[in-house]
């Protein structure tokens, strides 16, 4: 089953990074955001990629055509210019990496990959957020259902603390994140290849009519996720994943 990363947005939100960069590649331990999300999938064997790239793509290109020769440890005889590898990356991963265009939005991305997807179910997520989710209990919810569509549901992390009043009386005060209530989509889709059928070009948003037609004709399906889920949006969210990570537990590392 391929994974479809979408990897073409602007990420003005996180302006701050993404004048220079792709969000994907923003950096969180010193790894790309993206790096961390395919190893989500990776650890649960689906290590087959296609990135739907646009804003600053040559960037994400640039990252993976090197990635062999950063990652390795090697030999230069520089009589000739010839490199022995020593001790390679370690990492069988095949990934695609296609221009989708600047300005296409998230549905006409995953269009414009329907050459490269082929006729089998795929996973599509988004590439500015991470969890701690059960690839492998994903696709088997998503087989066992027999519907077009999965989205994985997820509570939405809380940006703020906590005050529980009684009058003006503050009665409890907790100044660490709370779990939002409902549920939100957090990415991390099975689709079928018919799902491709509902993308109507370079215009669909695949969050609006696509989805919406899909829940309206009971062809989609929520796995609900109830550990834990983080996007990327601001850089108040990219500073809590580095603390995160630098703690050595971080909760998405499942690998």
């Amino acid at each position: 089953m391929k994974v479809v990363v979408l990897a073409g947005g602007r990420g003005t939100r996180l302006s701050e990074e993404t004048t220079r960069k792709p969000k994907p590649m923003v950096e969180i331990g010193g790894r790309p955001m993206l790096w961390h999300i395919m190893n989500i999938y990776a650890a649960h064997g689906y290590k087959d990629f296609l990135v739907a790239c646009g804003y600053k793509a040559e960037l994400i290109k640039e990252y993976f055509h090197n990635f062999a020769i950063i990652n390795s440890d090697y030999v230069v005889d520089l009589r000739d210019g010839s490199r022995t590898v020593v001790s390679g990356p370690g990492i069988d991963w095949k990934v695609g990496l296609i221009d989708t265009g600047l300005d296409t939005m998230t549905g006409g991305r995953v269009l414009r990959l329907r050459r490269w997807i082929g006729g089998e179910a795929f996973m599509v997520t988004y590439g500015d957020g991470v969890g701690d989710i059960d690839i492998a209990r994903l696709a088997a919810f998503h087989r066992a259902h027999g519907k077009l569509a999965t989205v994985t549901a997820v509570h939405p992390p809380a940006r703020f603390g906590g005050l529980m009043l009684e009058g003006d009386r503050v009665v409890e005060f907790s100044e660490k994140p709370q779990t939002g209530e409902g549920w939100i989509n957090g990415g991390f889709f099975v689709f079928d290849p018919k799902v491709l059928d509902y993308l109507s070009g370079d215009e669909a948003i695949l969050e609006r009519d696509p989805l919406e037609r899909l829940a309206g004709e009971g062809q989609l399906r929520a796995y609900k996720h109830t550990g834990f889920w983080q996007p990327m949006d601001t850089l108040r969210e990219k500073e809590l994943l580095e603390t995160l990570w630098a703690t050595g537990k971080a909760p998405w590392k499942t690998w």
